[in-house]
């Protein structure tokens, strides 16, 4: 079984340490598995109890530690190997900390696409963490730490102790609006249960239950939002299997970013689907910051679920969860328009043919495949 994979990241000092020295407290992360970089913020010398192996602590929590030396793909491929040859007790869970200057989106790569670590481990949540008193200027200045918010399943809003009430409010609105999907906390010295927090992705394989309306959140995306933060919503006119709304940042250093969510009226095939997601993360990848959905694929419900060129592969529900039976996708972009991504929707309804040349099918395709040039 894949072992779940949580990070953890956010801008320099936005508390990670004093966060994760409170998880890993919490019986939701008993025995978990810690990999910090080695110029990492994490303080865990009071934890230190053995070493097990080279590069690698147990805590006095059960949770085992160890350090980045060389690439995230080796120091887990050790990890895997070291369990299942019983050199280092048995671990449930991955928690992996970036440094603050981190762009969080390599490590997804890795966890989601690499064949070294496909096999034993399965990204379970992105945490990102953003510091109330300095929050607001690292996003005006720093990009990564935009990036950092955008592609989050949730984001703490710490030290909101130490922040005026209407700093915290204004800061929380804008990451909302960056990020509609996210669950958003205010965290004082890093105490939260760890249970909330990690309460994962879309699909958990062990139990294949699915919390659809909680991951999407298509409402969020849809909905207008405070006038001072981001420009009114605004509907397509003109195309009846097309509507949603957008937010967009209202801030000039807003590093345009924009988050819409779009629905799709007719069943969608399942060639064109590979073809969709295939075309849009190698031509669009690198301004897709965050892609979820649930698509209608020839009546059936299936989960998609993309982070940049990285695309998770669909999983097809046992039912839907609901009596809509719309495709509905959710998207966080940078330099992209909803129109953008509308024109590709054109690939939805293709069709190839099993044998021989079919002109009408390669006409089709030539067709879709216009969306995606322009």
């Amino acid at each position: 079984m894949q072992v779940p994979v949580t990070i953890v990241t956010g801008f320099l000092g936005s508390g990670k340490t004093t966060l994760l020295n409170r998880l890993l407290a919490q019986p939701a992360l008993a025995g978990a598995a810690v990999i910090v970089n080695e110029l990492g913020e994490i303080g865990i010398d009071h934890l230190l109890i053995a070493a097990p192996a080279e590069n690698m602590v147990l805590l006095d929590t059960g949770c085992l530690c160890c350090t980045i030396r060389g690439d995230l793909v080796q120091t887990l491929s050790d990890l895997r190997d070291k369990r299942v040859s019983g050199a280092v007790p048995p671990f449930s869970h991955v928690v992996i900390e970036t440094t603050g200057l981190a762009d969080p989106v390599p490590l997804i790569q890795t966890i989601a696409a690499d064949p070294d670590v496909g096999g034993a481990y399965r990204l379970h949540d992105v945490v990102t963490m953003v510091d109330a008193v300095n929050g607001a200027a690292q996003l005006d200045a720093q990009p990564e730490s935009v990036k950092q918010a955008a592609v989050a399943d949730a984001l703490l809003v710490t030290k909101t102790d130490l922040a005026a009430p209407q700093a915290v409010r204004a800061l929380r609105g804008r990451l909302e609006a960056l990020n509609p999907g996210a669950d958003v906390h205010e965290v004082v010295d890093g105490r939260i249960d760890a249970a909330v927090l990690l309460r994962g992705n879309v699909y958990d394989p062990a139990t294949k239950s699915v919390e659809l309306e909680r991951w999407l959140k298509a409402r969020r995306f849809a909905a207008e939002v405070t006038p001072k933060l981001t420009l009114p919503l605004r509907e397509r006119a003109g195309s009846p299997a097309l509507s949603g709304g957008r937010s967009e940042l209202g801030s000039p250093h807003a590093h345009d970013i924009r988050s819409f969510a779009l629905y799709h009226d007719r069943p969608i095939r399942r060639a064109g689907l590979m073809m969709w997601l295939d075309m849009l993360a190698g031509l669009k990848g690198a301004n897709l910051l965050r892609v979820k959905g649930v698509l209608n694929v020839e009546g059936e419900p299936v989960v998609v679920h993309a982070v940049q060129t990285v695309v998770h592969e669909p999983v097809q529900l046992e039912a839907w969860p609901s009596d809509d039976r719309r495709s509905r996708l959710v998207f966080i972009t940078r330099g992209m328009e909803r129109e953008e991504i509308e024109r590709t929707f054109e690939a939805f309804d293709y069709a190839p043919r099993s044998r021989g040349i079919d002109a009408a099918a390669y006409a089709q395709f030539v067709n879709a495949m216009k969306g995606f040039g322009k």
